[in-house]
């Protein structure tokens, strides 16, 4: 069977929210049954054959293509199955995600991955504020898996994160691994003001050295063992993260947030 694609015939005038598309919540419906499910778009409800133009009929395989930045909801709570998303993607990308892989060649915007659990995203462009975080008014965000951006990301990211991996090759902005009770942050570019937050526990990684506050201490160089083996297990990635296995081990070490539990860590390459 060939994946299930679907061609986004205009661009959108309101927003649209695309949770009723992911792969598990589709695994029983024929083509037809597909075209006729209704997508909420502002006040209205529109079917899916309005929107789009449907080829293929392997539903686990999914694949949207000219995608726009007004497709909201893509991927929320996938459950298994594979999501390609030619173009921009919206807000609430992979929102609650608990298996599968998601891969966009565009820009997401804000909230992507949030209080994500498991599987893989792959973001090839930019992400927007709240990246990998948790909802207002919750106090937990991402769980686990791993999210790769190949561009730059905006502020908060991993806000609240409990576990997983953020992979960043690009920059970061203000407030960085805030709130973050574990779980790993990388970031090969600059970093923005506040990083490390209110951070109890969790670690942050960087390849340029930040701009810390007073309630980080400097605890020295040193040579972590676990950080070549962190990094072997991102090879079978498609990212700059997979070539630093062996030249990534000697950082120095600041901890903190202090004014917190303190036991969170940033490490800068040396």
């Amino acid at each position: 069977m060939s994946a299930l694609t679907l061609t986004l015939k205009n661009a959108p005038e309101q927003r649209i929210d695309m949770s009723a598309l992911s792969c598990h919540l589709l695994k029983t419906l024929s083509i037809t049954d597909i075209a006729a499910l209704t997508l909420q778009s502002g006040k209205r409800k529109l079917r899916v054959d309005e929107l789009f133009t449907i080829e293929g009929s392997d539903s686990q395989q999914l694949v949207i293509k000219n995608s726009h930045e007004k497709l909201d909801f893509i991927g929320k709570d996938l459950d298994g199955g594979s999501i390609s998303v030619e173009g921009d993607a919206g807000a609430y990308l992979a929102m609650g995600m608990k298996a599968g892989d998601i891969k966009v060649s565009g820009n997401v915007g804000l909230y992507a991955a949030c209080e994500m659990k498991k599987g893989y995203l792959e973001i090839s462009g930019n992400a927007g504020d709240f990246l990998g975080a948790a909802l207002p008014g919750n106090k937990m965000g991402m769980k686990g898996g791993t999210i790769l951006v190949k561009g730059d990301v905006g502020q908060r990211a991993g806000d609240h994160m409990r576990r997983g991996n953020i992979l960043i090759e690009g920059n970061a902005g203000d407030y960085c691994g805030s709130r973050m009770t574990a779980g790993t942050i990388a970031v090969m570019g600059q970093t923005g003001r506040y990083l490390g937050y209110a951070m109890r526990r969790g670690t942050l990684l960087l390849w340029n050295q930040p701009q810390l506050s007073a309630s980080f201490n400097d605890c020295g160089a040193h040579t972590l063992a676990f950080l070549p083996i962190l990094f072997a297990s991102f090879r079978s990635l498609n990212t700059k993260f997979a070539d630093v296995a062996q030249s990534f081990n000697r950082v120095q070490r600041y901890a903190g947030d202090m004014s917190e539990m303190g036991r969170g860590e940033v490490l800068v390459k040396l």
